[in-house]
């Protein structure tokens, strides 16, 4: 009867080392489930990423406004009857000098 209390007692203390220590232990299980959050959270900006790209591709497509504004803001070109005025940033350094 003790081997046998012994050997329940053994096959207790192991089933709790798994539980503490082992793979499937309780802090294990915590950083796999902070992996799957932050690889949810990844996902989730790439879908809103491929989703406004798919957007900015389907205007190219379809009509030329998207190419005409890529062309002012990113190029800086002008229609032939527009004139381009730049306009600089008030100096705030050389205010503060007077």
């Amino acid at each position: 009867m003790k081997a046998l209390a012994l050997v329940l007692a053994l096959f207790l203390v192991a089933i709790q080392a798994q539980l503490w220590v082992g793979r499937g232990s309780i802090p294990h299980v915590a950083q796999l489930r902070e992996e799957l959050s932050q690889a949810q959270s990844d996902n989730d900006k790439a879908r809103a990423r491929n989703a406004q790209l798919q957007a900015e591709l389907r205007d190219l497509r379809e009509g030329l406004e998207m190419v005409e504004e890529k062309a002012r803001f990113e190029l800086g070109m002008i229609k032939s009857d527009e004139v381009f005025v730049p306009l600089a940033a008030p100096a705030a350094s050389a205010a503060g000098k007077r």
